[in-house]
């Protein structure tokens, strides 16, 4: 396709809006405030905020540059661009970046399911009363087909969403991101007016500067920083292909990362009020914390079982339950879209029709997330395989940098643009050095955990959900696979390729 007549985001704005719907996603609320909660001491979760937010820069923020730097210079899927700034011997590499945020796809789409079942259930009964009552409402989602029926429909609405290629990305993260940002902040202004809300907003910004002693904490910040910004998943990369030449990315980067790490200190300052307002009056600050930290079955012990019961007990609960859920599946969907996207422009690269691409994607997509569907304990498990697996992939995107040359890639890619800001020499060191390092130390920390902590009897059985050799075998057999496909892919997708 001719340069000038490709299809391009319309304007900045619609560029930004639709990267922040990958970056706010329900790691943001879902996730964020029960790790935020789990890394706190007795006096508070300061220290963890403090090291979370030092990674933006020194994790997230250098790969978001990396990244919309590489889409806007290759204009292809994660494959191609590979494939033209590494060099076609690290085309797998683009496809190992590709199939991680795929992998994830997978599964997410049924978390998606769940956000949408919710919403529907606070509009359509009353809200539980109890903790059992809550309880109940979850089982009855898992007990029946309703899971598969609601990832069914996640699905479907993914690739309608981007069955138009950008323009309908655009239209729909034009729309979706100022309504979630919106429900975010009529939810923060409801949380901070509750009498004693100000406990848990002040517990979450204490600092207790001893454990900044803790490796943990900072493993466990630079882990959350990775998975709720989307750094190195490919998927920026893949917008940016869209992107318009004269749009800096430095500055885009920046606000991108901001962006995303304001939401989830917004809701973190609601859950946080929240619960500390009702739950403040019936128990002790452990009791209450112990609730906050408590994961559950797939990690839904707060967001799924807890919070419909608080609301019950707030003045307006039930509209705010609704608006909570309504958000959650707003920040579910505008990133599932994204993913949905990265696996369709692979396959349009390779030849595929969009619609032909489309179709294969979420077909694809519906099948091999119905394990996840179905079986908690497999989606437990392929949280786990991929999400470590994200260390792996911004690895790979630093390596292309690093491959290109990274002085040479700051001065002929990143700063093409006279307008942008200067990303200086210090981005240089950073995705030199700074990224690798942390990307081999948080792999080892992950995979000594699952031998350790996780898995410590099983960590050599594959098909322990949460032992090393379940990550090795899974990544193994990818990467072998990738690797002997690389030529085929490389012909498929650039086919001037000798």
């Amino acid at each position: 396709m001719n340069e000038s007549t490709a299809p391009r985001f319309s304007s900045r704005l619609g560029l930004l809006l639709s990267v922040l719907g990958i970056a706010v996603g329900t790691g943001n609320i879902w996730r964020f405030p029960r790790i935020a909660a789990q890394n706190g001491g007795e006096e508070g979760a300061g220290a963890f905020l403090l090291a979370w937010f030092l990674f933006l820069f020194l994790w997230s923020i250098p790969l978001i540059i990396a990244e919309y730097a590489l889409g806007r210079k290759g204009r292809l899927g994660v494959v191609g661009t590979f494939a033209k700034i590494a060099g076609e011997r690290f085309a797998w590499m683009g496809a190992f970046v590709g199939f991680v945020a795929t992998a994830i796809m997978f599964y997410y789409s049924v978390v998606a399911g769940w956000c949408v079942y919710y919403f529907i259930e606070m509009v359509s009964n009353p809200l539980p009363l109890t903790h059992e009552a809550a309880t109940g409402v979850w089982d009855s989602l898992q007990s029946g087909y309703g899971p598969i029926g609601f990832h069914a429909l996640a699905m479907g609405l993914g690739g309608l969403a981007i069955w138009k290629g950008v323009q309908s990305i655009e239209r729909v993260n034009k729309v979706l991101i100022p309504a979630l940002l919106l429900v975010v902040l009529i939810a923060l202004v409801r949380a901070i007016t509750l009498p004693g809300a100000g406990d848990g907003i002040r517990f979450l910004f204490t600092p207790q500067w001893e454990l900044l002693a803790q490796p943990r904490i900072w493993l466990e910040a630079l882990t959350q920083n990775a998975w709720d910004t989307g750094a190195g998943w490919g998927l920026i990369l893949t917008y940016a292909a869209y992107m318009q030449a004269r749009h800096g990315v430095v500055q885009n980067a920046i606000i991108t990362g901001f962006g995303n790490n304001l939401v989830s200190l917004i809701a973190a300052v609601t859950i946080f009020g929240t619960v500390f307002a009702v739950l403040g009056t019936q128990m002790t600050q452990g009791e209450v914390l112990d609730v906050m930290k408590t994961s559950g079955p797939a990690s839904t012990g707060l967001t799924f079982i807890w919070m419909p019961q608080l609301f019950q007990q707030i003045p307006l609960g039930k509209l705010f339950a609704i608006l909570f859920f309504l958000g959650l599946s707003f920040a579910a969907f505008s990133s599932l879209i994204s993913m949905i996207e990265l696996a369709t422009r692979v396959f349009v690269d390779a030849g595929l029709t969009r619609t032909k691409a489309v179709v294969a994607v979420c077909t694809i997509g519906f099948t091999l997330g119905i394990p996840s569907a179905v079986n908690l304990n497999v989606l437990g498990n392929q949280d786990f395989v991929w999400g470590v697996a994200l260390m792996i992939s911004g690895a790979f995107v630093a390596f292309a940098v690093i491959r290109y040359g990274t002085s040479r890639f700051r001065a002929e890619v990143v700063e093409a643009e006279g307008s942008d800001w200067r990303a200086t020499r210090g981005w240089d060191l950073l995705i030199s050095y700074a990224v690798p390092l942390q990307a081999v130390v948080l792999l080892v920390w992950w995979l000594y955990q699952a031998a350790v902590v996780y898995a410590p009897d099983t960590w050599f059985n594959p098909l322990d959900p949460y032992s090393v050799m379940t990550c090795l075998v899974q990544w193994g057999v990818i990467l072998i696979g990738l690797i002997l496909m690389n030529r085929w892919m490389v012909r498929k997708t650039i086919p001037t390729s000798g």
